[in-house]
Order: C-alpha cells, then structure tokens, then sequence
C-alpha cells in the first residue's frame, strides 16, 4: 500500500477527501480543496495517490434503469449444474440485462442484478440461464437504503 494509507487505513483528510467526491464526484480540485480545508495541489496529489492504491477504482456514470426503459429490477440467485461456473459467468457477462454479477456462499453459487423492461422479459433472460442451473428470482419493490460507499464515510 502506498504512503499514507497504512494498514490499508485512510487518514482524515484521505476520508473527509473522499466523503466531498462522494457528495459531488464533479467537483474540481479547487472546491474539493476549499471543502475539506487544503490546497487543490494537495486534492490532486492525493485523488492521484487513492487512485494508484486502488482506493478510488474509477468515476462512473450513475444510470437510472427506468429512465431508459428498465423499470422492473430483480435478484436472481443461481445455482449451476456440475461444471457449469464458467459457463454462467460467461452468459451473465455476455447478458445486457445483468448489470452485476456477485460469486457468492452459500447454496447458491451466484447473484445476479437483473434489469427488464416488464417482468414478463424476465423469462427470456431465466431461460438462458436455467440451461446450466437453477435459478430463484426477488423483485425488487423499492429501494429505502440507497446505494453507497461502504463504511458510509
């Protein structure tokens, strides 16, 4: 781990750094530097150091599903056949309707994020998948928590 995050530990100004990219992941240096107390030299030195650690892994584009036509949202968790793994990771990577993919404990070996115009297009993305296991699909109703930075900084 690179200087500064010892033991894989951010120190304050690394947190308080990645709570303001968090609130406004477009902020320039300068407002990042004015939010968090330090100089926008400072704020690109270490937005440069989080990244060569891995802490930060890129900048994403936040996509609302149903903006685009995908309104419905289901959770499949999928148990493959004998010697099936590679053949669902490959399906669920090659699927434009899987968004996530997690390898998972347990039972079942897979969970899989689903999005679908209808859920009747569900069966259509199942059916692929039930060809090397079996599948059991939650829709999702709403969101309360919605997603973020784990440790909530």
């Amino acid at each position: 781990m690179p200087d500064g995050f010892p033991d894989g530990k951010l120190d304050d100004t690394g947190r308080r750094l990645l709570a303001a990219l968090i609130e406004d992941p477009r902020a320039s240096a300068a407002e990042l530097a004015r939010r968090i107390g330090t100089s926008a030299p400072t704020v690109r030195e270490r937005l440069a150091r989080l990244e060569e650690a891995g802490v930060i892994r890129g900048y994403r584009v936040d996509i609302d599903p149903a903006a685009i036509g995908l309104p419905v949202a289901a959770w499949v968790r999928i148990r493959p056949g004998p010697g099936q793994l590679a053949r669902i990771t490959e399906l669920a990577a090659r699927t434009p309707q899987v968004s996530e993919c997690h390898r998972i404990s347990g039972e079942d070996c897979f969970l899989v994020k689903v999005h679908v115009p209808a859920i009747e297009a569900l069966e259509e993305v199942l059916d692929q998948f039930l060809l090397y296991g079996q599948t059991t699909s939650s829709f999702v109703v709403s969101t309360p928590v919605p997603p973020r930075a784990p440790g909530q900084l």
